[in-house]
């Protein structure tokens, strides 16, 4: 997954270039756009786009919770890497970012809606989805319209950058990062499937991931579905241990607290606070068990 860069410090959920960027145009009402119609844009601001073209191993990993037909919605999606993957999976997929060229692709394969959802109102009130995907993008005061938007029985599937991140690149600001264990508060009320909170490398980066389902008539049926397909319905990696206890507070959630105690991975200078501690999470095939913290992976 490719490192996204702080595109609006004023204020962008998702990170974008490094160089300092003029604020968007006002934009004007929202028009969804059906597959197979021209995009109209609404807001115009750059776009890195995701960077990796390919799906994120997470969001593999777990699409056997989302199956063909399922009303998806990937918000800042992008250049739509994750449109495609479920697109080719069977789902009718809702495209949802502010930038008007990086949709243009993907008006045959989705709904493509172009909105500035930060500084606009929602520009789908009242849809409800079967999967809402948010992957490298974090904008806190439109949490309550993302979990509002599941339906129920609707897998919840996240993976953005956490606190640490500041010691190895962009994001760096706190309003971008997750701090410790936040993706749970975020999600309090959702039976939580599964959490991460750690370090990957290629490139170097802080993440927190988390899958969640608003309870519904089929949550017992999906835990049995994460079980045989080598998922497990409630698993935590805790990257910091001292995080522990209020992580083992949270009802379905097994915590797995023997995470080793890894090298900062580089020196501290003098009068800086110390780097910090990296706890890789393991890379591993969408096919394969969940994915586990290791104290063997090399940390640089």
């Amino acid at each position: 997954m490719g490192l996204l860069l702080n595109r609006n410090p004023a204020g962008a959920g998702r990170p974008g270039p490094a160089a300092p960027t003029a604020s968007a145009a006002p934009a004007t009402p929202t028009t969804p756009v059906a597959p197979g119609s021209p995009t109209t844009p609404v807001a115009s601001a750059a776009s890195t786009g995701h960077g990796s073209p390919d799906p994120s191993p997470w969001v593999q990993r777990w699409s056997h919770l989302i199956g063909p037909g399922a009303r998806v919605l990937d918000v800042a999606c992008g250049s739509g890497r994750h449109v495609r993957w479920f697109a080719g999976r069977g789902c009718a997929v809702t495209a949802l970012d502010r930038d008007a060229q990086a949709l243009a692709s993907l008006r045959d394969l989705a709904e493509v809606v172009v909105a500035d959802i930060e500084n606009r109102a929602w520009p789908l009130p009242g849809r409800r989805f079967d999967a809402v995907i948010v992957t490298n993008y974090l904008w806190r005061p439109l949490w309550p319209t993302l979990l509002d938007s599941l339906a129920n029985d609707g897998v919840l599937v996240v993976e953005t950058f956490s606190a640490g991140n500041a010691s190895v690149g962009r994001p760096s600001n706190p309003q971008f990062l997750l701090r410790h264990g936040e993706l749970l508060e975020l999600a309090a009320g959702l039976r939580i499937v599964a959490f991460e909170e750690g370090f990957l490398q290629a490139p170097e980066r802080f993440v927190q991931r988390l899958v969640a389902v608003r309870a519904g008539a089929g949550d017992v049926a999906r835990a049995d579905d994460a079980d045989d397909a080598g998922g497990v319905a409630a698993v935590v990696a805790v990257a910091d241990v001292g995080a522990v206890g209020a992580v083992g507070a949270v009802g379905a959630v097994g915590v797995v607290s023997d995470v080793a105690d890894m090298p900062a991975g580089r020196a501290a200078t003098a009068g800086a606070p110390p780097a910090p501690r990296r706890y890789p999470l393991q890379p591993a095939a969408a096919s394969d068990g969940p994915l586990k913290s290791s104290d063997k992976e090399d940390s640089r």
